[in-house]
């Protein structure tokens, strides 16, 4: 059989899942009971496939650094990396397309596909085995396969398959694509038996899928065609990227996979499967997987409860509830969600109006990841903040400048190489630096541990976007509006 190349799709915001998912630390990124996140669960199930030593993810560039933490850590060299970086979504056509075109050029036409998004759970590996080996073989009859979970309740939430005829392999002919149905067609759907939930996992051969591209969304593939050709590539031993070139990726129509390509081809076969799937798209989905107490209660954290029964309750901070019934309680650092249980789904318009207003909360967490480290804003006001900031061995920010605001740095622990302005010299342990508006600066870790500081900004504007970049050794580029 042909080479295999399971290509993980990071996309979307998980906007159900505020105030833990959010813009730059979206819902893969999230970590489950066992400390593992989806996505790490993600790379370990393509990876863990018969024969997979290539594995291709299509994520933003600017969670590629948080991306590779998680791959780190489980990789160890064993897999070649390759990652297709977009400057912005433009919803999964166009990653497919990318992914195809990338497939084909290096690893030949008739090597096959395998589509998951980053941010589901699986938990029965040897089922999911199976309907990967069964829809591989359909693919490479020239199907376009897709993967329907067969449901276990009447679910409005989700869009369905309608299984058609008969297929080897266990598949079938795909019908028709639904969308997301009422609860009485939702109930029909499950006394029927000939509907699938679609958990938007595919298989197929690269020329096939380029070939219904080609002749179903052209201005698609051609739009992602002339942006590869237009995007740089970075060859390292084990690991290949590609930033998509942002002027022609603008070009690209916004349009999902299904719509583009699915709902129009002939040629879509579907493997019915039970995988213990979950889309983990609602705080009412995740509280799904963890045990409830004798109350209905599912709390982690420390919680003292009084007349309390099925909450749903997530805090590091101690929760004292009285009186309650069917909420849902997220307590993050710089934010708190109070939800009906019945209403999880909505949690999306609290998003939607912070990104609004312009808020950080709905795109930051009070901690925020860099590829050099962490900060984290401990108080800010009206000319000021504060934050902690932890740079990992051998770690560095860009020489950079502002315009508007002063920062004082003083090192709590370790050793600092610091930049700013004409002078480079070295500050120990309980030293400081001043900076001024304007100055040229930059602060490395040449140590072995943690450096740990405290920086302390003032000024009439302490926007993140109050940068620039002059050099930076992560290939960021100069106009990123981001903390560096």
């Amino acid at each position: 059989m042909s080479t295999l190349i399971p290509c993980i799709i990071a996309g979307g915001s998980g906007t159900r899942l505020w105030p833990v998912s959010r813009e730059a630390m979206p819902k893969p990124f999230m970590r489950l009971p066992d400390g593992e996140s989806l996505l790490q669960k993600t790379f370990l199930r393509a990876t863990g496939l018969p024969g997979v030593d290539r594995l291709l993810t299509v994520t933003n560039r600017e969670v590629y650094f948080r991306t590779m933490d998680d791959y780190r850590t489980l990789n160890k060299g064993r897999c070649q990396l390759d990652f297709i970086l977009e400057p912005f979504g433009r919803n999964t056509a166009p990653a497919v397309a990318a992914a195809a075109l990338h497939v084909s050029r290096l690893y030949g036409d008739d090597a096959q596909l395998l589509i998951l998004p980053a941010d589901h759970l699986i938990s029965d590996l040897p089922a999911f085995t199976q309907a990967v080996q069964d829809a591989r073989a359909l693919a490479d009859q020239g199907w376009l396969v897709t993967f329907g979970i067969r449901p276990t309740k009447a679910e409005t939430g989700f869009g369905y398959i309608e299984q058609g005829p008969a297929l080897a392999h266990n598949g079938h002919q795909v019908a028709r694509f639904v969308e997301k149905p009422d609860a009485a067609t939702a109930q029909s759907y499950l006394d029927g038996g000939l509907h699938l939930w679609n958990a938007g996992m595919f298989c197929m051969r690269a020329d096939v899928l380029l070939r219904e591209l080609s002749e179903h969304a052209p201005t698609v593939l051609a739009a992602v065609d002339t942006c590869l050709s237009n995007s740089a590539t970075k060859q390292g031993q084990r690991e290949l990227q590609i930033e998509l070139d942002s002027d022609t990726f603008a070009l690209a129509e916004d349009i999902s996979i299904d719509y583009a390509l699915m709902e129009r081809s002939q040629k879509v076969a579907v493997i019915p499967c039970q995988l213990g799937w979950s889309d983990i798209g609602s705080w009412q989905a995740l509280r799904e997987l963890v045990p409830a107490d004798a109350n209905g209660n599912q709390c982690n954290g420390q919680t003292v409860l009084y007349d309390v029964s099925n909450c749903y309750i997530d805090s590091k901070r101690l929760v004292g509830a009285i009186g309650l019934d069917d909420l849902i309680i997220i307590d993050t650092p710089d934010a708190l969600l109070i939800a009906d249980g019945k209403r999880s789904q909505e949690v999306k318009l609290i998003a939607q109006e912070l990104k609004r207003q312009g808020h950080d909360a709905y795109r930051l967490h009070r901690t925020v990841t860099r590829p050099w480290g962490t900060y984290t804003v401990l108080e800010e006001g009206k000319r000021f903040k504060i934050k902690r900031i932890v740079v990992r061995p051998q770690g560095s920010l860009s020489l950079q400048m502002h315009h508007h605001r002063s920062e004082h740095w003083i090192v709590v622990s370790g050793m600092a190489q610091v930049t700013n302005g004409e002078r480079e010299f070295m500050l120990d342990t309980n030293e400081s630096t001043f900076i001024k508006p304007g100055h040229t600066h930059r602060l490395v870790n040449p140590g072995v541990i943690d450096l740990v500081m405290i920086e302390v900004q003032s000024g009439e504007y302490l926007g993140e976007d109050d940068i620039v970049r002059f050099t930076d050794i992560y290939g960021r580029v100069p106009a990123e509006a981001a903390k560096t």
